[in-house]
């Protein structure tokens, strides 16, 4: 039998398996997509299950399930043990009427995991890896073919598209030509990944004019699209709004201006938590990494037989307050100082609290006397240990670089989901011992640091900063006592900036390294919310501070900082409005009281353009003693003394350094800063 090379790779990819880029639900099944559009269809019914405390009081309901969808009993395993259930497909709605008919005691199991997520957790395979891959390995294909596609006229603004680029060429024009140029480009490339700022947005209004036009405009490969709904939300007490989407099948669309993961990790980061967690890369790129952390662990379980509970049911239980006092501290902070300090380093816990989880066994069921390796630790101890790789690889390969930023913000979230009320593993007392022994961890690390004769002048959480000593002996003796590995950073000065009331900020710093470059920290320079004009202003007053190797040099640079101040009063008036946008998140799109942030609504509504809450939007201030603001297309004119009073402070946050007590001669009172 002789074979061409068509059938030899056919034969070579059947034998192997599927490497999945892409999943959707379809007739009672799941069809996967390879790479150039290869899919495949089986066939899978996803059924959950559930437990009763006493099932002879619902022996009626038990009867009516079996009737209709079939019953079977089974053992459940979860975190905590073995129990005795049933198992049932059927919809969410019938496990809700479950839920209420038996009182809310039933505890509901499996109902809400994506099937094909579920569907490969239980076969042991996952997502943008050929079956039998290490997950876990930052050695992995990324050979995707890859189109870019931009719109440039402005978004939110306008419904109209009169010009792209399209895998690099620029085209114009309105109507039916342009799409045709799009689709062309899809036809030609069949790409497997199209990368497209602001593609939730743009996305209905594309489709919209191909289908005015005639025009067959496949971004989907099936022509059909999943539909993820906008909404707003509140994220660690900031209000946080996601854009609705249209979710291709058969290939992956990237929101590149708006995806977190795609801008912390790039493509290699979003492969990378489709391989974690078995969600096609549509998905991780629109997830937060507390949502792939999450999906991560649920997968995890899947895979082991583990039961993923519907509902949280151990919820903090009520406590004496002494016993709260005494549990719930939080981090530990040694407070600086504000001052400028010579020849200081700064060690850094690698994560710290997932390296704490692990080293520590703590689980929801090892914290209520469970014995045994816990689930949370030993699902987290495989991230843990790959993070640690990719640290070290993106030191020698930037192509690291994004895999090990997703893995930081999966970990770091890690930590803070322990304790989410609604988290399907979380549980208050293991949030609370990762803290009691990180605390202790970063006083036994300043008595080892003292004992070497090192000053500690700050440390916070993970973090600390000595000066003096043998810093070697204390790092040392530090990674040995403790065991979790730390990086150090050797400042030639750092500056901490003081508080309202005089004493050090915990979170405002800055300093010039000694190997390269400005490490900058809570100031003008690093807020999203001050204009361009004001941030490169004080990008430029660091990039002076950085010719300074000592505090003492930093002095004599005195009167060059108060020319580049001057001229940037002298250019504020010339400067172009674009320069004076100030970008904001807002919380809410009503305020009972006149401010700028409701006047810039008030604009953006006359403009007709929709705000939701959690959306950033920009403006510029035309009158800031009357709180008038106009949107950034709109604005003719500037306040340009409420810009200078911006440009003030943030001079006056940072020339504390220039003087002969550094920044411990700098006070601050209400708004003002007062240098004595």
């Amino acid at each position: 039998m002789h074979w061409n090379r068509q059938q030899m790779k056919r034969a070579v990819r059947e034998k192997r398996g599927m490497w999945i880029l892409d999943a959707a639900e379809s007739g009672g099944g799941i069809r996967f997509w390879e790479p150039a559009g290869r899919s495949r269809w089986v066939p899978y019914t996803q059924a959950f299950c559930f437990t009763l405390e006493d099932p002879h009081l619902h022996r009626d309901m038990l009867d009516a399930l079996d009737d209709r969808y079939g019953l079977s009993e089974c053992r459940i395993q979860t975190i905590f043990g073995d129990e005795a259930g049933y198992s049932i497909a059927a919809s969410r709605r019938v496990a809700e009427l479950i839920e209420e008919q038996s009182g809310y005691s039933a505890k509901i199991y499996n109902l809400d995991i994506r099937p094909d997520q579920r569907f490969l957790a239980e076969r042991g395979e996952t997502a943008c890896a050929w079956p039998g891959d290490d997950r876990f390995s930052p050695h992995f294909d990324r050979s995707l073919s890859v189109l870019e596609i931009q719109v440039l006229d402005p978004e939110y603004r306008s419904r109209s598209i009169s010009g792209m680029i399209v895998d690099g060429r620029r085209i114009a024009g309105d109507g039916r030509g342009l799409v045709e140029e799009v689709a062309a480009a899809l036809d030609a490339k069949n790409p497997d990944l199209i990368l497209f700022p602001h593609a939730d947005y743009w996305m209905p209004h594309l489709l919209a004019r191909a289908e005015e036009h005639g025009v067959p405009l496949l971004i989907s490969r099936t022509g059909r699209y999943r539909r993820i709904s906008a909404r707003s939300y509140q994220s660690y007490g900031t209000v946080v709004h996601r854009e609705g989407a249209l979710i291709p099948e058969g290939r992956c669309l990237i929101d590149s201006a708006r995806s977190f993961t795609f801008r912390e990790s790039g493509v290699a980061g979003v492969l990378l938590a489709s391989r974690l967690t078995a969600l096609a890369p549509n998905l991780t790129a629109r997830f937060t990494p507390g949502t792939l952390i999450s999906s991560y662990e649920n997968y995890e379980a899947i895979r082991r037989g583990v039961a993923v509970p519907f509902r949280k049911w151990d919820a903090e239980s009520g406590r004496p307050v002494p016993e709260l006092r005494e549990a719930d501290k939080g981090g530990m902070i040694f407070k600086p100082h504000p001052g400028v300090y010579d020849d200081v380093v700064q060690v850094d816990f690698t994560s710290m609290y997932p390296s704490i989880i692990v080293g520590q066994n703590l689980s929801p069921e090892t914290v209520q006397g469970g014995g045994g390796e816990g689930f949370l630790a030993s699902v987290l101890a495989p991230v843990l240990s790959l993070r640690l790789r990719t640290k070290a690889l993106k030191k020698e390969d930037a192509r690291f670089a994004g895999m090990d930023s997703l893995l930081k913000w999966m970990l770091v979230t890690s930590f803070g989901y322990t304790g989410y009320r609604n988290a399907k593993f979380g549980c208050i007392r293991v949030h609370e011992g990762i803290t009691r022994h990180a605390r202790e961890i970063l006083i036994g690390a300043k008595e080892i640091a003292e004992d070497a004769g090192c000053r500690i002048l700050h440390g916070i959480v993970d973090s600390l900063w000595v000066t003096g000593g043998d810093i070697s002996r204390f790092v040392h003796e530090t990674e040995a006592a403790f065991g979790i590995p730390t990086e150090s950073e050797a400042y030639s000065w750092i500056a901490f900036l003081p508080m309202a009331d005089g004493t050090g900020a915990y979170n405002r710093y800055f300093g010039r390294l000694k190997e390269k470059g400005m490490k900058i920290r809570g100031v003008a320079a690093r807020r999203r919310d001050v204009p361009p004009y004001v941030r490169s202003f004080q990008e430029e007053i660091f990039s002076l501070m950085e010719q300074a190797e000592s505090s003492g040099e930093l002095r004599q640079l005195a009167g060059r900082a108060d020319e580049v101040y001057a001229d940037a009063v002298r250019g504020i008036e010339m400067a172009a409005t674009e320069d004076l946008v100030i970008t904001r998140r807002v919380g809410r799109t009503r305020y009972k009281h006149r401010c700028i942030e409701g006047s810039a609504l008030r604009a953006y509504g006359m403009a007709g353009v929709a705000v939701e809450a959690g959306m950033e939007i920009g403006y510029v201030v035309r009158d800031g003693k009357h709180l008038i603001a106009d949107t950034p297309w709109e604005a003719k004119t500037a306040d340009r003394a409420y810009y200078r009073v911006l440009l003030d402070r943030a001079y006056d946050e940072v020339k504390g350094v220039f003087s002969k007590g550094g920044t411990g001669d700098v006070r601050k009172r209400g708004g003002d800063v007062e240098y004595k």
